[in-house]
């Protein structure tokens, strides 16, 4: 066998093998909390399925009646990362809060806040197929 067919054989090969070996791209984000630019973010996927006992992130809605017909909403973000730095905040602001409500599992959540008020400044959410589990019964 030539040298060249070698080559191309063992690319092919390899070629295979890698695509063989994964089903789509994973790319998990652990929990980062950042004290002094007052920033969170990570996936809840590698949060939930860290290798220790601190790492979470996520965000929540609450809504409560006022009584008078209308409604009372707030949200908040929390997260701690593995070194134990955590991380709050909340929000009245409407589009803040729509933000959080659009949101869906398994996704990467960032946020930012003020810190001397506590007050969220930024809430993002990217829902991607790297940040899905992998299916029931994968090696992966």
């Amino acid at each position: 066998m030539t040298i060249k067919r070698k080559t191309l054989l063992a690319g092919f090969a390899a070629a295979f093998a890698s695509t063989a070996a994964v089903a789509g791209m994973v790319q998990p984000a652990p929990v980062d909390v950042d004290l002094t630019t007052f920033f969170a973010g990570g996936d809840m996927l590698s949060a939930r399925y860290a290798p220790n006992k601190n790492e979470f992130i996520g965000c929540g809605v609450r809504k409560f009646d006022d009584g008078a017909g209308g409604a009372i909403a707030f949200g908040f973000c929390q997260a701690e990362d593995a070194d134990g730095e955590r991380a709050f905040c909340n929000t009245d602001n409407e589009d803040l809060l729509d933000a959080i409500e659009a949101s869906a599992d398994y996704g990467y959540v960032t946020f930012t806040w003020d810190e001397k008020t506590g007050q969220c400044t930024r809430i993002g959410f990217s829902n991607q197929s790297f940040y899905v589990p992998p299916k029931v019964g994968s090696n992966l």
